[in-house]
């Protein structure tokens, strides 16, 4: 069995208001083996397009390297936006090294809701993918299960939203099409994205986040 962690702390402060959650970056990056485009932060995978999407709704004109450059800029922006990054997973094992969710077993969590009580401006949670079984969503629901927490859905369109009330205060959680390649294929299924496909042959499946992330991030 793979030892799988996550590489990096969470990335917050006390003027956080919003917060990346995903699961936990691809094996590599727990020994430093990165591939050419990868940058060495949260979500920095070159087969990542999370920070490709940010790139291209702000105009950051990122450089996609392995220099503390690269990662410094990543950090700017965070702080200046109000956005902090806390993975849900710690930890995990797999039988087969590679990157996806549903080949996580023993898994050790993160405690999210103590990090949602220490920042007391957190407002909203973004979970990195829909809800399906070990995505950031679905671990997130266990927690609040285990502590009698409601969640209640506000917005059953994409990016689906829902909202519930802990430490004296409301907070709201959105989940967004998952910024990794794997998802292409269940892009390709929604039917705003064929309609859009046929109306213009070339709006592909990252103008499709693009358009999502968008409303989110801007």
């Amino acid at each position: 069995m793979f030892f799988h962690f996550h590489p990096y702390k969470q990335f917050l402060n006390d003027k956080t208001k919003k917060i990346l959650v995903g699961t936990l970056p691809p094996p590599r990056f727990c020994n430093k083996q990165f591939k050419e485009s990868d940058v060495d932060f949260c979500y920095g995978s070159k087969d990542n397009l999370l920070w490709q999407v940010l790139n291209k709704i702000h105009n950051l004109n990122l450089p996609f390297d392995k220099s503390i450059e690269s990662t410094n800029l990543r950090k700017e922006f965070l702080i200046k936006n109000q956005i902090g990054v806390c993975d849900i997973v710690q930890s995990c094992k797999r039988e087969k090294i590679d990157a996806s969710d549903i080949g996580m077993s023993e898994v050790v969590l993160r405690d999210i809701l103590g990090f949602i009580k220490k920042y007391k401006n957190i407002q909203t949670i973004i979970f990195t993918g829909g809800l399906c079984k070990n995505s950031p969503e679905y671990f997130f629901r266990q927690v609040l299960k285990k502590e009698n927490i409601a969640l209640k859905l506000i917005c059953e369109n994409i990016p689906k939203k829902h909202k519930f009330t802990y430490d004296n205060r409301e907070i709201q959680t959105i989940s967004l099409t998952s910024p990794s390649n794997a998802a292409n294929r269940s892009i390709g299924a929604n039917e705003y994205y064929k309609k859009m496909k046929k109306e213009n042959p070339n709006y592909t499946t990252f103008d499709f986040r693009v358009e999502q992330y968008e409303k989110v991030f801007k």
